[in-house]
């Protein structure tokens, strides 16, 4: 079983995503502790979010209040809702929730049935639950739960602190050749891309990128690659150097070979329907480019949007570190292609997830200022990181009055307790 845990401010973006599930019959509420039930037995995101108001208006220094956690049992584990129910319980339980309210969702609409359980950290005297070893304490807690309801076990993750700390290219910093070639010779042993575009969006975080060319030798075409480093622009800087430079991993005839590898592995990947899942929960409720990207850094997934020269946006692949694979949009299904979020971004016209409804929305700005998206991976404890990121699932949506109502009544509340004190 995996777990994730992600950590955000807002509680109501946090319900109303799996309140959606719910109203579309894709997910429904299996527990809900410490939350009053409804009269007519219909939870609404209204109602569960006045059950956490004490808390979080007693919170006076914890930046990111709300928890989301998801534990995702192996696609071949049948396991019914009062097992559900009982395994999320003992893993409140055992990571110190036990008093704190919560709701639990039930997840139907990918293979991999899953649940969302939603709580907050502070308490009602305002202090914070524990939270420095959550990661570790939640890998524990999944072993547990494996073992006493007979789950698949999750595989274990080779050590990471075998990989080798891939940096970007700095081009001012000199020789470039051996910058490139620390990236280059490893990147096909590590991650899985199934295209020569995948494999340069994954280059490209490094400041690489890769170009096919042809010639003739004896009447016989030959195909090949040739790389450049790029500048802080993305843009092609100095000489090329033929990939023969970098080992025989780094020429096409063996990339060919890898693409055709790494789609057998990635068709069946498990990994593939969580991916799925926390990209369109991102989807759902970012309010603009910088916010779903962010939101997906925060889980270990790279966002690398192609456009053209007009800005239209014709490309859009996710890397995702944990599983080591690269996706194109358009691989996890047509609600996540270039076409959804060129509409997005550019025209203001926002679907939600998998839903046809569309908001009209300001288009957002790139940020060209956004902060490193792999300083990570340069990091001495980068090893590690990866198994450190939980789940961030976003912290707002679009436009919506009832969240705006429910904003302002808390902000209401807390300017009534500081007049009191």
């Amino acid at each position: 079983m995996i777990a994730k845990i992600g950590k955000g401010m807002n509680i109501f973006g946090a319900v109303s995503y799996n309140q959606l599930k719910v109203d579309k019959e894709n997910g429904k509420v299996l527990l809900a502790h410490k939350i009053p039930d409804p009269v007519d037995s219909n939870f609404t995101v209204a109602q569960v979010c006045r059950a956490f108001e004490p808390y979080l208006l007693a919170n006076n220094k914890t930046e990111k209040p709300v928890r989301h956690i998801s534990l995702n049992p192996d696609p071949s584990d049948k396991v019914s809702d009062e097992r559900f129910m009982q395994m999320a319980e003992q893993y409140m339980k055992e990571m110190g929730y036990a008093s704190q309210p919560y709701i639990v969702y039930k997840h139907t609409d990918i293979e991999r049935t899953h649940i969302h359980i939603v709580t907050t950290c502070v308490q009602l005297d305002g202090s914070k639950i524990p939270d420095s070893y959550d990661h570790h304490r939640s890998m524990a807690a999944c072993r547990k739960l494996e073992k006493e309801f007979d789950l698949t076990p999750a595989k274990e993750k080779t050590q990471r602190n075998e990989k080798p700390i891939f940096k970007p290219v700095e081009y001012s910093k000199g020789d470039v050749k051996s910058q490139m070639a620390a990236v280059i010779r490893y990147l096909p042993k590590y991650y899985s891309f199934p295209n020569l575009g995948t494999y340069n969006a994954l280059l490209s975080l490094f400041n690489i990128t890769a170009e096919p060319i042809s010639g003739e030798a004896n009447g016989v075409t030959k195909k090949g690659l040739v790389y450049f480093a790029l500048d802080a622009k993305g843009e092609k800087t100095g000489k090329p150097f033929k990939s023969s430079l970098f080992g025989k991993h780094a020429g096409l005839e063996s990339l060919e070979m890898h693409f055709e590898k790494s789609k057998t592995v990635m068709a069946k990947h498990p990994y593939r329907t969580i991916l799925k899942n926390s990209i369109e929960a991102a989807l759902h409720m970012a309010k603009r480019e910088n916010d779903f990207k962010k939101q997906l850094l925060e889980q270990g997934v790279n966002v690398v949007v192609r456009r053209n020269n007009e800005s239209r946006v014709y490309g859009i692949t996710f890397i995702d570190h944990e599983s080591r694979s690269v996706w194109n949009g358009s691989q996890l299904g047509k609600n996540l292609s270039a076409n959804v979020f060129n509409d997005w971004w550019n025209n203001g016209i926002k679907i939600n997830s998998d839903t046809v409804q569309s908001n009209k929305l300001s288009p957002s700005p790139v940020n060209s200022d956004e902060k490193d998206p792999f300083g990570f991976l340069t990091h001495s404890r980068n090893h590690r990181v990866f198994e450190a990121l939980g789940s961030l699932l976003p912290d707002s949506q679009g436009e919506d009055y009832e969240e705006r109502d429910f904003e302002n009544r808390m902000k209401k509340k807390r300017k009534y307790r500081r007049g009191q004190s």
